[in-house]
């Protein structure tokens, strides 16, 4: 597999050589076509962020698998720079299928590995989303006990029940559930009880400088208390200094993730 350094991927937008311009550019398209033939040629991609545990010498303990698509020239496109216009149409269901598609194929070739893909609770009405799933279970047993799902806050408030459901389906099969961005969206305290998420993952806005933040600190220290109140490991998002981390680490959170520990990348760290 190629290697894909993303850590520049946050200048994108402002990059006038970012890839996805020069292909809207150059090809007069927008990005709905744009991600549409990616998808159809399979120029989907996944690239791998760590995510440490915050005690015992930062040991990894667990990938997240972040989707991108290359264009036709094999350049990387960012999520960011078209995720925001696709995710709630079926092109987002698309893009989450082939992810855990890839994402799957990875834990079949590997399998010391343990795997985090994102997903969007309107896929779980997706038939190609529930076929990859369950033919991916049925053929490489156990393999869900190294399959993690995050489903973001926002996405799970929009259909409780029914992620409610789902989870209950598949925790049989060993599929560890987390609550992307918690703390960015509206759950409610009742529902959060309902969902039994196994963790949360903190959301950056809380993270960023909080060693220097007495507002973050407090959030996420409730973040934190609410999470293993009920059962539940707390990650912490987008740390990129060792003040940071070393105040989460004695905040109690469980797992670090961020660029201070890796950058996305095609490659298994």
């Amino acid at each position: 597999m190629a290697v894909f350094d993303t850590s520049a991927e946050v200048l994108a937008r402002n990059n006038p050589t970012d890839p996805l311009q020069h292909a809207l550019a150059s090809r007069e398209a927008d990005i709905p076509r744009l991600v549409t033939e990616a998808l159809a040629q399979d120029r989907a991609r996944l690239v791998f962020m760590p995510v440490v545990a915050a005690s015992g010498g930062q040991r990894i303990a667990f990938h997240e698998g972040l989707i991108r698509l290359l264009d036709e020239n094999g350049r990387l496109i960012p999520a960011g720079s078209f995720m925001a216009e696709v995710e709630e149409t079926g092109l987002g269901r698309d893009i989450d299928a082939t992810a855990l598609r890839l994402g799957i194929n990875m834990l079949q070739v590997n399998p010391h590995l343990r795997l985090a893909i994102n997903m969007s609770a309107r896929s779980i009405g997706d038939g190609t989303f529930r076929r990859t799933l369950e033919d991916g279970i049925r053929r490489t047993p156990r393999i869900g006990e190294r399959l993690i799902l995050e489903i973001s806050e926002n996405s799970a408030m929009l259909m409780p029940e029914v992620v409610i459901r789902f989870m209950a389906e598949f925790r049989p099969h060993g599929i560890t559930f987390a609550l992307d961005d918690f703390g960015a969206g509206l759950t409610a305290f009742r529902y959060l009880r309902d969902f039994l998420f196994d963790m949360v993952k903190i959301d950056t806005i809380f993270i960023r400088g909080i060693h220097a933040s007495p507002d973050n600190q407090v959030v996420t220290e409730a973040l934190v208390s609410v999470a293993h109140q009920f059962g539940m490991f707390a990650v912490a998002e987008g740390v990129e200094t060792a003040d940071e981390a070393a105040f989460l680490q004695e905040l109690g959170v469980d797992c670090l993730q961020g660029y201070l520990f890796g950058v996305p990348s095609g490659v298994i760290s």
